[in-house]
């Protein structure tokens, strides 16, 4: 299964940030933060730990806890695109925070010891159909000097990507410290926003919803951001290239309960293989067409018949002919 997942990361260009595959598995949350006027996210720095996440298969992941301990945190962000206003599918979003005690994987210095070679708090996610994504984790601490913050950074394209940070509610956010004190044994955060070296100049757009589930007694957060584009995926070098030999379309229909057709169009003759992988990266299933010709293809899919329970999925078409081999993924979605 290892051998697989890294084999799929490979394959759809995870290591070079050029090609992009969607993944999301959707909840139920209260939408409050709406990015008015579709208004682009304020540019902010990656901060004092980033990590470039796709060097590292670890993090092509959902739930980023690890064995962090905190009060559960749901973590939805829309993706939308500032032409149009429309969903962003299938672009890359990475998010990475500190611990309850606000420390940060990945590293070790003065201010944050003994952390280094350690992946906890940090991931990556692709859009849907809505331009959506999730994360599971914990709600983050503080530290000196900073308010409590989660940073993102969103790929649009091979040669574009926002990078930005969000924060919370006062009122919501020092509830939760209160009520919860055995975890974030610091208190409740001192820095007002005002203060704050990132949004002192402005958080309209970067201030998440936060709202306690009642049945879980974890919280729910989302936040609508809004990139450069128009609603579409921009087209990088591989997907130029992927673009002279063959053409993938999203299955239809999608959403669907037990039977869906993905189309592919076909430039040259080739063969080909399509690999379903789930949400945590694993292959579930594979078909494989030999010496198709050129021109308009489709292939049928049943769940029932591949034995695979209604979930989200990934679906990537590995195309082979005279010029190499060429990968593109998209997401489909069966429900019940």
């Amino acid at each position: 299964m290892k051998n697989d997942r890294r084999e799929f990361l490979k394959l759809t260009g995870l290591f070079g940030a050029a090609s992009l595959l969607p993944f999301q598995q959707v909840f139920a949350s209260t939408r409050v933060k709406k990015a008015a006027s579709c208004t682009l996210i304020p540019t902010e720095t990656a901060g004092p730990f980033p990590l470039d996440l796709t060097e590292n298969t670890t993090f092509f992941r959902k739930n980023i806890t690890e064995t962090k301990t905190g009060v559960p945190l749901k973590l939805k962000l829309k993706i939308i695109g500032d032409n149009n206003c429309g969903p962003m599918q299938n672009v890359r979003v990475n998010i990475w925070h500190c611990d309850k005690d606000g420390l940060y994987s990945g590293y070790s210095q003065t201010n944050n010891q003994g952390q280094a070679g350690l992946t906890y708090l940090r991931g990556y996610q692709f859009t849907d159909v809505n331009g959506e994504v999730e994360f599971e984790t914990i709600f983050p601490g503080w530290y000196t000097g900073r308010i409590c913050h989660i940073h993102f950074q969103v790929y649009v394209s091979s040669s574009y990507s926002a990078i930005s940070q969000l924060t919370f509610p006062i009122t919501e956010k020092q509830a939760l410290y209160s009520a919860n004190s055995t975890f974030y044994t610091k208190g409740t955060d001192p820095l007002a926003l005002t203060a704050d070296n990132i949004f002192s100049d402005g958080y309209q757009f970067q201030l998440a919803s936060l709202t306690q589930n009642s049945t879980t007694g974890g919280y729910e957060s989302y936040l609508e951001v809004t990139v450069q584009g128009t609603g579409t995926v921009g087209m990088g070098h591989i997907e130029k290239e992927n673009a002279k030999n063959f053409t993938l379309g999203q299955n239809f229909p999608n959403p669907f309960t037990t039977e869906t057709t993905i189309p592919f169009k076909l430039v040259l003759p080739s063969s080909i293989t399509l690999d379903l992988y789930d949400l945590q990266g694993r292959k579930v299933a594979t078909l494989q067409r030999k010496n198709l010709n050129s021109g308009d293809h489709e292939l049928n899919l049943n769940m029932h018949e591949l034995n695979l329970p209604h979930a989200n999925y990934v679906f990537q078409l590995k195309v082979e002919n005279a010029n190499g081999t060429y990968v593109d993924s998209k997401l489909m979605t069966a429900f019940k």
